[in-house]
């Protein structure tokens, strides 16, 4: 069995975002905050949860503003005190994370594919690593998910969640509505929810910058019947547009985030967890 120590999890965060525009037109998506933090923050916490932190975030579009956020990250997250004759700054409460996290520009148009494969030279050759996008949350027990992708001795695990649902089920005598009732989110097929664990050979499979990982890697891995699915039952949910950031914020504010797997004590900002 690998230790989450000993890998690396690949973040893709070089999307445009554009159906966030509200929030993407000055930022990256994954820098769009969530009570107060940007998501990936939360994206990385829960990964930091189950002992992965080693971290390679290919980056893309404003790829600039997740350097500055990363490199100024504990400074911002600490009290500080400055001598402004000498310049000197000091960490009054050091708020500082056991991490190494590269940052490394994959492009600015470079598809899903192609940002994996320009930070392959960043992945160990003799052990799997995982991946996930920028602006998903779930709470999938990780620690699972690397003993099912251990077991199974296939190349790639993606964790298959069900989406959220987002309308009402409707039933009709005629014109008349007989039924009327929420849909459950079990009503929803199964939808490919990121969080991979994958074999290294799975970078032969690009072929260039324009390939999305969804499509020709992902389709031949699996016809190769190479690609194995592990089926997360719990919280899932991405941040497409500024309706799902609206509902993760009111989630956060609640104090019932379903996402927050770390505990509070161990994860102080500021006075706030």
């Amino acid at each position: 069995m690998y230790k989450p120590e000993d890998m690396k999890v690949v973040i893709l965060a070089g999307g445009f975002g554009t159906r966030l525009a509200e929030e993407t037109d000055i930022k990256p998506k994954p820098m769009v905050e969530i009570g107060g933090r940007p998501i990936l923050w939360h994206i990385m916490m829960h990964y930091a949860r189950f002992g992965f932190k080693n971290f390679v975030i290919a980056l893309g579009y404003k790829g600039h503003v997740i350097k500055k956020y990363i490199t100024d990250f504990c400074n911002i997250s600490s009290d500080l005190t400055v001598n402004l004759r000498s310049g000197k700054v000091w960490q009054d409460a050091n708020y500082s994370m056991d991490w190494i996290v590269e940052l490394v520009d994959t492009g600015y148009a470079t598809e899903t594919g192609g940002r994996l494969k320009r930070v392959a030279h960043r992945l160990p050759k003799d052990r799997p690593f995982l991946m996930t996008y920028g602006d998903g949350v779930s709470n999938v027990n990780l620690s699972d998910l690397l003993a099912f992708h251990t077991n199974h001795g296939k190349l790639a695990t993606l964790t298959a969640v069900r989406p959220p649902a987002r309308f009402g089920h409707l039933e009709f005598n005629g014109d008349l509505v007989s039924n009327f009732r929420e849909k459950a989110q079990t009503d929803e097929g199964w939808i490919n929810g990121g969080f991979f664990i994958c074999q290294p050979e799975v970078i032969d499979y690009i072929d260039s910058d324009d390939n999305k990982w969804e499509r020709e890697p992902l389709e031949r891995i699996a016809a190769e019947e190479q690609l194995m699915a592990y089926k997360h039952d719990g919280f899932w949910q991405c941040m497409d547009a500024l309706r799902d950031k609206m509902n993760l914020e009111k989630m956060w504010e609640s104090g019932h985030a379903p996402w927050k797997t770390w505990d509070v004590e161990e994860t102080r900002v500021n006075g706030r967890a």
